[in-house]
């Protein structure tokens, strides 16, 4: 049976008084948990790369928009692939989550759902993953099945790396080659250093999201670059940040963007250097907000690069 006759209640990170907990049918609950629904911010950054990518394609095909068929596309598949990928790795973590206090009520520890309900939506998730991916042309079908390396391999990273984030943004930057293929059906240098820097740029994001954390998962023996960095997270995070905006710059100058794409990609400088700034690596609820904001930061380079796109075709 796939629906849930159990729901003790939210996560204890989710967002209070959601939609999911308000207006969702009791036994679909712990399934939009599990899909993370109530969190959104998750799947807007596995839908940044794949937007910015479409952008720039836009730019360098010199057309004024990027195709908005892809960006239905694109977003339907990051809220499938999301969930999917939560409820994969809730499934492989769940002795390490009933051993966390802040994701010891997700639905699996929590028995909200059973391993084996928790397996059928997954399948569904990723079915639906598929029929999106299926839209494209070959080969941005066969570059979409090549993700499923990272995604299948990240969850087992914490236990042997102090670099898992390295492995989550191979997985969350795949997109930035997707935009591109789905237009020329190939790639070339601006879409390779988008990639590149959208790892760095995931890095940086999921080392705040991890200092929530790092307590219990020294603990329980759970390696993370919130650890590794530790004390000195913030000169890492101006590192990462650092070269991510230095490859993103030369992705946009690579597809023949013009001055106000770059004007996006500084105007995000300052975003992320306030990250930076006011980071308090021990106050977990201000790290919960930092790590959010970067759905702000996705927002600011879509928008040079559209703008860059508009501009350029005389729009």
């Amino acid at each position: 049976m796939l629906f849930s006759t159990k729901d003790t209640g939210p996560v204890a990170d989710a967002v209070k008084q959601h939609w999911v907990d308000t207006r969702l049918p009791a036994g679909l609950r712990p399934y939009a948990r599990l899909a993370r629904w109530e969190r959104p911010i998750g799947w807007w950054l596995l839908l940044w790369p794949c937007w910015w990518s479409a952008a720039l394609a836009a730019i360098a095909a010199g057309n004024g928009w990027p195709n908005p068929w892809h960006l239905v596309l694109f977003f339907v598949g990051a809220v499938a692939m999301r969930g999917a990928g939560c409820t994969y790795n809730d499934l492989l973590d769940v002795d390490i989550d009933a051993r966390v206090e802040r994701t010891r009520s997700r639905p699996i520890p929590a028995g909200q759902v059973t391993k084996n309900q928790a397996r059928s939506f997954l399948i569904v998730q990723a079915l639906i993953g598929l029929l999106v991916l299926l839209q494209f042309n070959t080969f941005s079908i066969v570059l979409g099945l090549a993700s499923l390396l990272p995604v299948a391999i990240y969850p087992f990273m914490k236990r042997i790396t102090n670099w898992p984030q390295l492995f989550l943004g191979f997985a969350f930057s795949w997109g930035a080659l997707m935009g591109w293929a789905a237009v020329f059906g190939s790639l070339s240098p601006a879409p390779v250093l988008l990639y590149f820097g959208g790892i760095c740029w995931t890095i940086g994001y999921d080392t705040i999201y991890a200092h929530q954390d790092k307590d219990d998962d020294a603990l329980v023996g759970v390696r993370s670059t919130a650890r590794l960095f530790g004390n000195r997270t913030k000169p890492a995070l101006i590192a990462l940040y650092g070269c991510a905006t230095v490859l993103f710059s030369l992705a946009a100058a690579f597809a023949d963007a013009g001055p106000l794409a770059f004007a996006g990609i500084l105007a995000g400088v300052v975003h992320l250097g306030w990250q930076v700034i006011v980071l308090d690596i021990d106050d977990g609820d201000q790290c919960l907000k930092l790590f959010r904001s970067n759905g702000t930061y996705g927002w600011i380079l879509f928008a040079g690069f559209v703008t860059d796109a508009l501009v350029g075709v005389g729009l």
